[in-house]
């Protein structure tokens, strides 16, 4: 049965963080401070108008939290969407346990739930924005056992999730076999066999924004590691309902000056099947992503 996103580790209060500020980053205390949200690793509390906190909410986030700190730093000048490369690497202190950071705060709306985007514009930006991360990755990028590895490493994980998912695929009008016979197929698709790239691990609606009737920013950089493209590939499934227009979007991506081959376009559907499908494990207090979820299966299955 899907469960909940995991509980906190630790409360994050309001005089918590203007502590902290208080001590690290003394320019900002003070200033009015909001609750933005809150994922499975990270909160994000908006501070003043122009920049935010993200610190982990339990042990897990923490190491994830430090990526992006060591990373989004050297990746943000050549993308043409805004990044929350942290500005100040906050420490432990108050009784706070991990590293924190301070952010730019990118105005915008989810891409969930903003106005529907031009279909071609959203394609525009979304490959453009790909094209420009999916360089190849330094040697120690981080290192991600659930991201941008061969499909066959995830194989057994994915199935007993599909096998433990039949209520809710009821729910939303999904019979399991199809979706336990697509995987089994997309699952022996041939493996990325260039250099890694850089990837952003968890590219959906969620963590994209829109302003202006346009893709202003990507967030939440905690699973950044390196591999397939076909992971961020994924978002095509995620976002876009007609097949011809995701025939536009694979026409326009490209992975190092060259164009996406028939099995990575697969290992992309299967990536967007994978992470439909975990999400459905565990969105039952969540009804944005489950919603984003179900579209996106659909969508994979070919409805």
């Amino acid at each position: 049965m899907p469960g909940n996103k995991p509980p906190a580790d630790i409360q994050i209060s309001h005089d918590l963080i203007d502590s902290l500020l208080k001590e690290f980053v003394p320019s900002l205390a003070g200033e009015p401070i909001e609750f933005v949200a809150a994922g499975w690793d990270n909160e994000v509390h908006r501070v003043g108008a122009n920049h935010a906190v993200r610190l982990p909410r339990r042990k897990e986030g923490a190491p994830l939290l430090e990526y992006e700190q060591r990373w989004l730093p050297e990746l943000k000048d050549g993308l043409s969407l805004e990044i929350p490369a942290p500005m100040h690497a906050g420490r432990p202190a108050f009784g706070f346990p991990w590293h924190w950071s301070v952010v730019p705060w990118i105005e915008g709306v989810p891409l969930a739930h903003a106005p529907a985007v031009a279909t071609e514009t959203l394609i525009d930006q979304l490959t453009g924005f790909l094209r420009e991360l999916h360089k190849p990755a330094a040697p120690d990028a981080p290192i991600n056992p659930y991201r941008g590895v061969p499909l066959s490493e995830r194989f057994e994980a994915v199935a007993t999730r599909i096998a433990g998912l039949d209520t809710i695929f009821a729910e939303i009008g999904v019979e399991t076999a199809p979706v336990a016979q697509l995987w089994e197929e997309l699952a022996g698709t041939p493996a990325w066999g260039d250099a890694p790239v850089w990837l952003h691990g968890d590219f959906h609606p969620m963590n994209i924004l829109v302003r202006g009737g346009r893709l202003a920013g990507v967030i939440d950089f905690g699973d950044i590691t390196s591999g397939d493209p076909a992971n961020d590939l994924m978002i095509a499934w995620m976002v876009i309902d007609n097949g011809d227009d995701r025939n536009t979007f694979r026409q326009r991506s490209a992975v190092n000056g060259r164009s996406i081959d028939v099995h990575t376009w697969k290992r992309a559907r299967a990536w967007a099947l994978s992470h439909a499908t975990a999400i459905l494990e565990s969105s039952a207090d969540d009804p944005s992503m489950r919603r984003m979820a179900t579209t996106s299966l659909r969508n994979v299955l070919g409805r």
